[in-house]
């Protein structure tokens, strides 16, 4: 045994000196002793087992065995030694408390009851013949008379309260049985007090009961008899009165308390120590003994006894008679020492206080009340126990303890020097087998494990309590205690590892700087203090093991990404559009990001530069996943052989690097760039932090941007080759299927195609697909209308099928934007579609119509002009044409004049075939001719409308041998003529303004005209270029 738990000289077993040690241990003397008592309790057990508790003997001694540390040689000599010792004297404490519903035997309708009780020696088993008979004899004739008790007389009532106890002795529990018999007191009393008395007719009767009775003989009310065998140590219960005649059956009932003790044990602990001290050091080494076993199973003990130590431990306590509040008294000495020694929740401690407060309201003991060995309720504090504060709120401590002006003094003094007891006494327990730095530095964390929890137990539970009653910050005083000795200790280790620290060493010492690092921030919880802590630069201890952090934190992450590429079959990972290796480098990134947050680098300039590198590795990370995962890709297709699978292949890996890119934009606030730059400032210059993170994020994510439009260029290639197919059997038709039924195939397979992917691509990167597919579309198009002039019926079909593309590229607003469609290739190409596509009347109008806008256009009089006046006459339906002038015509003649006249035609002359063209008279030599001619056309409002309908009005030189030459054209629209939109006719041409119409010459080349010349069989389209050809002939404008 530990010689510090050995008793000093002079001093009782279990007895506490100023010098003692308050260990759980005993001397071997003292243990023997105990030993001896516990066996004794056993041995000479009474009353009926609790349901909870253990009922065989045998079972409770090997317990005992166990938690002694006896062999069988020492608990054999021991149990010899119980064996020769004298019985005790058994007892029975009964505690007579009260009566209700008991019979009224006096004249008033009342009784005077009292009790007679007494230990029947023998007993007879309820089959016995005289068991009935010896079960209704009263108890004076039962008992001898010296062993009989008696209570108080309790007068006139029907629920008499005495609230008395007796001891009683017997000497074998198997045959002896407790009487308890009550009784009327009968005083002899006068009839006509008797009479005064009377209340009713029951009275009347048993005044003439009364009379046929002995003077002064007393009235029988009931008897309770109970065999001691059926008791438990300790009982509480409600008996029946039984009657001795069947004449009053209902008798009423009594209150009784039983408890089974014992008188003058025969141990040499019971002779010489008082009965809680002897209790208090059962406990002590019992409960001992059940947390070491808890701790040996490698949990905690919450306070809760096995049913074996909770028998021991009651047997012991109703044996000794041992009050409740004695035995939580003990119970709290006990656990306060153990608690110095053994790891217990300190919650235990504060039950007891509880429970002790409770006991001391409830019985009401004075302080006279307590033996005077009884110890002082607040012992000397040690280690961390919290003792003094939730004591000093009871009203036990205030009364039976003096205040004490120093007692915080002595509890700081006490918890300091506990505290730095118990440290070292954790770091020997913690101590490694292994004396390796890797063993060392796990020892040194599980230290600190300790050392945090015990001082968040202590701020959580104990502060408030010892603030409130002592005003004393224990969490104060025991964190700087032991920051300081923690700080000595590791500093201490660390020196022994050397420059060159292995990666197993670095990854221990991580762990440690954890611990260190949430021990350092409880500073927090600190009332202000001078000076700083012995932790404030704990970091610099680990300065050389950081860059073995960061390493392992990148391989770490780099080896999860590869497997979970490895792993990844490429397909959707649940409800998600990418797979599941992008969840794992998710997962990679959250990692690193966690190892920042533990680092929580106090310097800002190395903090800066671990920013700097951790970023380095995820950018490395995600361009090495970017290359992994579509070689990934290209392996599964090739694997599979299926195109279909290989596009969704590519949808996966383009949704997986884009989720990719989005994990990378939020790096910068989910590790605190904001608040990191805030520190830097006026350390770091803006620029460099520009440079070293926002750039290289910058760069990064523009990889990424580079790898999704690659990936999507390559998914947009496999669909081009279908699209092309598609419309180059469109192209292909026959000329007899019309134009809606013969892009039908194009759009089904654009429809498949594109619903899957917008299924299975993330809406960004399906538009950017959608705007590749668009462009190559139109491209495919222009090819298929060849160089040549293309039919007609060709042209439809593609105008068609670009028309139905758009519509279904945009998909309702869905897909691409408008403007995004209506590119400068889309207009082009819907243009010239809708050009080849068109009839040729449809032609000539567009003809027509562009010449009215060159018309509009023309501000130069380079060929002269031409002045008139047009009007509209809606009743007559007639336009009204005055040709005035014409000026700055042109010289054709060789004389350097002209000899000029005007040609009037409406066209298109499809819309307008009823009427003839009118001329004017033709002036010779002039270039500023005068003319004054007014003409009348017949025509309806409607042709006016008409698109590309006109007044042609064509200057030309009349010329006598060969044909007349052309001055030049003037278009003037029908749908600008006056009185068209109007009901009434104009009634004064006066009232007309003048039309002035610069001169025009055809271009040498125009496309509608190419395209009708294309029409070889379409007579009206050849007659119209034939007559436009000459015209152009004329012309003497250039390209």
């Amino acid at each position: 045994m530990d010689p510090a738990g050995q008793s000093p000289p002079g001093t009782l077993p279990g007895e506490e000196s100023p010098e003692m040690d308050l260990s759980h241990r005993f001397s071997k003397e003292e243990l023997a002793q105990l030993y001896e008592e516990v066996l004794y309790t056993i041995r000479h057990r009474l009353g009926k087992p609790e349901q909870q508790h253990i009922g065989d003997s045998q079972e409770l001694y090997s317990y005992v065995q166990k938690a002694f540390g006896m062999n069988a040689e020492e608990h054999g000599a021991i149990m010899q030694q119980v064996m020769e010792l004298e019985s005790p004297i058994y007892c029975l404490k009964a505690t007579v408390k009260e009566a209700k519903g008991i019979l009224g035997k006096d004249v008033s309708g009342l009784s005077d009851p009292y009790c007679l009780l007494g230990i029947e020696a023998r007993s007879q088993e309820p089959a016995h013949p005289d068991h009935r008979k010896r079960m209704k004899a009263v108890v004076k004739d039962l008992i001898p008379e010296d062993q009989i008790h008696r209570t108080q007389v309790i007068n006139q009532t029907l629920s008499p309260v005495w609230n008395e106890t007796f001891i009683l002795e017997f000497k074998d529990v198997e045959t002896a049985s407790f009487h308890l018999d009550m009784w009327d007191l009968d005083v002899v009393e006068s009839m006509r007090h008797k009479l005064g008395e009377l209340t009713d007719l029951h009275g009347l009767k048993r005044i003439f009961k009364d009379a046929r009775k002995d003077k002064g003989q007393d009235d029988f009310l009931g008897n309770v008899v109970v065999r001691l065998k059926d008791l438990h140590c300790w009982n509480d219960q409600w008996y029946q009165l039984e009657p001795r005649t069947e004449t009053y059956p209902e008798r009423g009932h009594c209150h009784l308390q039983f408890l089974l003790t014992h008188k003058k044990r025969a141990t040499t602990s019971s002779r010489t120590q008082p009965s809680y001290t002897v209790h208090r050091h059962l406990l002590q080494q019992l409960v001992s003994h059940e947390i070491l076993q808890h701790q040996a199973g490698s949990t905690s003990w919450d306070g809760e006894l096995s049913s074996h130590a909770s028998t021991v431990l009651y047997l012991h306590a109703t044996q000794k008679d041992l009050s409740d509040f004695h035995q939580d008294m003990a119970q709290w000495l006990a656990y306060s020492k153990l608690y110095q020694s053994l790891e217990f929740n300190s919650s235990c401690l504060l039950h007891q206080i509880t429970s002790i407060e409770y006991r001391w309201v409830q019985e009401r003991l004075r302080p006279e009340q307590v033996p005077h060995h009884f110890p002082p309720l607040c012992p000397e504090v040690h280690g961390e126990a919290p003792v003094p504060a939730p004591m000093c709120k009871t009203k036990a401590f205030r009364e039976l303890c003096r205040p004490s002006p120093d007692l915080p003094q002595m509890v700081s003094t006490a918890l300091k020097s506990g505290t730095t007891e118990w440290f070292h006494m954790q770091k020997q327990h913690l101590k490694p087998m292994v004396k390796s730095i890797e063993e060392n530095s796990k020892a040194l964390s599980k230290l600190l494990l300790e050392v945090i929890e015990d001082l968040k137990q202590c701020q959580k539970i104990w502060n408030k309590l010892f603030s409130t009653n002592l005003k004393l910050n224990i969490f104060s005083i025991a964190y700087l205690e032991l920051e300081s000795l923690v700080a000595e200790h590791v500093q201490e280790q660390l020196h022994k590892v050397d420059s060159s620290m292995s990666r197993p060493t670095a990854e221990s010492l991580f762990d440690l700087y954890r611990k260190l690092q949430e021990l350092y921030q409880m500073k927090d919880s600190l009332p202000s203090r001078d000076g700083p802590l012995a932790l404030s630069n704990f970091h610099q201890w680990f300065e050389e093991a950081l860059p073995l952090w960061l390493q392992k934190a990148y391989t770490t992450a780099l080896e999860r990404a590869q497997r979970a590429i490895q792993m990844d079959q490429l397909k959707p990972y649940g409800y998600h559009k990418h797979s599941t290796s992008t969840v794992d480098l998710s997962t990679c990134y959250a990692q690193i990001m966690t190892t920042w947050q533990q680092l929580n680098w106090p310097d800002p300039e190395k903090a800066f530069m671990i920013m700097v590198n951790l970023l380095e590795d995820m950018c490395k990370i995600s361009l090495m996943y970017c290359k992994l995962i579509k070689e990934r890709a290209e392996a599964l297709s090739l694997s599979e052989q299926n195109e279909g699978e290989a596009a969704n292949k590519l949808c996966v890996v383009v949704n997986n690097i884009e989720q990719l890119r989005l994990l990378m934009l939020k790096l910068p606030s989910q590790l605190g760039w904001a608040q990191l730059e805030q520190h830097m400032r006026g350390i770091i210059d803006p620029q460099q932090i520009q440079n070293a993170l926002h750039n290289q994020l910058d760069s990064t994510v523009a990889c990424l941007d580079h790898e999704v439009r690659d990936v999507v260029q390559a998914l947009a290639t496999k669909l081009e080759k279908g699209i092309a197919r598609h419309i180059q059997e469109l192209s292909s038709s026959s000329d007899t299927q019309k134009p809606e039924d013969s892009i039908i195939p194009l759009m089904k397979f654009l429809e498949s195609e594109l619903q899957y992917l917008n299924e299975h691509l993330v809406q960004e990167n399906f538009k950017s697909l959608l705007s590749l597919l668009w462009h190559h579309t139109l491209s495919v198009l222009s090819a298929a209308l060849g160089p040549q002039v293309p039919l007609v019926q060709h042209c439809q079909r593609l105008f068609c099928a670009l028309k139905s593309l758009e519509l279904c590229f945009h998909a309702e607003g869905c897909g691409l934007p408008l403007e995004t469609l209506h590119s400068a290739a889309f207009r082009t190409l819907e243009a010239h579609l809708a050009l080849c596509s068109a009839t040729s009347r449809k032609l000539i109008q567009k003809y027509f119509s562009n010449r009215i806008q060159q018309q509009l256009d023309t501000s130069s009089e380079k060929y002269g002009a031409v002045t008139i006046k047009a009007l509209y006459r809606p009743s007559e339906q007639k336009l009204h044409v005055e040709v005035l002038n014409a000026t700055n015509l042109i010289p054709l003649d060789s004389n350097g004049s002209s000899d000029p006249f005007v040609q009037l035609t409406l066209e298109p002359r499809h819309e307008f075939p009823e009427v003839v063209a009118r001329t004017t008279q033709c002036k010779r030599n002039e270039l500023h001719p005068l003319f004054d001619e007014a003409f009348d056309f017949l025509i309806p409002s409607e042709k006016c409308r008409q698109e590309g309908a006109c007044l042609l009005l064509t200057v030309f030189d009349y010329d006598v041998l060969g044909s007349n030459d052309l001055e030049g054209e003037a278009f003037f629209p029908l749908c600008h003529l006056p009185g068209l939109d109007t009901e009434e006719d104009e009634a004064d041409m006066g009232r007309v303004p003048q039309t002035r119409l610069p001169l025009t010459h055809p271009k040498p080349t125009d496309e509608i005209l190419q395209l009708l010349e294309s029409r070889k069989r379409d007579k009206e389209a050849q007659a119209f270029v034939k007559l436009r050809k000459q015209r152009a002939k004329q012309s003497k404008e250039t390209e």
